[in-house]
């Protein structure tokens, strides 16, 4: 509960001239109007010539009521000789709404120990339970960090693991195609050999039988015009004949003579030589 009471003490009086005491008194007329923003305009105004701790508590009444905690809590600490339990109740209520719970609950705390409120008993056990609700939301928001950064460390050791996987995956299939390579590269490398050996075996295949070739050629000599041997003539044919039909005949006589036992001495027809006198012929 909020207590805020425009205080018209007698120390506001003592050092007002007529002028002040009608700013004064709009202030205060403006105050209870709800024109919060014009009482505390018109208590500025004479701040300087009436500097007391009532115009300064006043002034904390109004920044109170218009929202600017932090400048209510400037005059109520400067407003010091006023009621002190009204005083730091107020201070309670500023510090309380301006989120400073610890300096609320101490100036709740010294409001009481000067006068016992149900009111300031009441808003010190709401700003104590505020305390108590920021300590847990605080815990809270820690707890769900820690727990964002456990989720965020373990999908980045997840990534990292599922990368080296990935990596290891990589580099397996790497190797792979380098023995597939490795193999392609062996087997045309074997082909090239074999091939080449092939042509060799056939080269010196090529080369033996050209050799033998020539051997048989310087073995039967053959005419220059051709590898058959010359044909012989007709006349050559003719001859050739009738000597083996002399042969023949010379061979039937001498078997028909050596069955008679008969010495016998012949002469070859158509021999053109002649027997030598110094032969040992004997005729019959």
């Amino acid at each position: 509960m909020i207590k805020i009471i425009f205080m018209m003490g007698v120390g506001i009086f003592l050092h007002a001239g007529i002028t002040d005491f009608k700013i004064i008194d709009n202030a205060t007329k403006a105050y209870e109007d709800k024109e919060y923003g014009k009482s505390a305009t018109l208590l500025e105004g004479i701040k300087k010539s009436n500097d007391t701790s009532e115009l300064h508590y006043n002034l904390g009444n109004t920044y109170y009521k218009k929202g600017h905690y932090e400048k209510a809590i400037e005059e109520y600490n400067t407003a010091e000789g006023v009621d002190e339990a009204l005083r730091q109740y107020n201070l309670g209520n500023s510090y309380f709404q301006n989120g400073e719970l610890d300096k609320s609950i101490e100036s709740f705390k010294k409001s009481l120990a000067l006068k016992d409120d149900p009111d300031t008993r009441n808003n010190l056990e709401v700003a104590k339970k505020e305390k108590k609700k920021k300590k847990q939301e605080q815990k809270d928001e820690e707890k769900k960090k820690n727990e964002d950064k456990k989720d965020k460390d373990k999908k980045e050791e997840k990534k990292k693991k599922d990368d080296k996987k990935q990596n290891k995956d990589d580099k397996k299939q790497e190797k792979k195609q380098d023995k597939k390579k490795d193999k392609k590269k062996k087997d045309e490398k074997k082909k090239d050999k074999d091939k080449k050996s092939k042509e060799d075996k056939e080269k010196k295949k090529k080369e033996s039988e050209k050799k033998k070739s020539e051997s048989e050629k310087k073995k039967n000599p053959q005419d220059k015009k051709g590898d058959k041997k010359p044909e012989p003539s007709q006349a050559q044919k003719k001859k050739s004949k009738e000597d083996k039909l002399k042969e023949q005949e010379l061979k039937r006589l001498m078997k028909k003579m050596q069955k008679g036992k008969t010495p016998t001495m012949m002469y070859q027809m158509g021999d053109n030589k002649k027997p030598r006198k110094d032969d040992d012929v004997k005729p019959w």
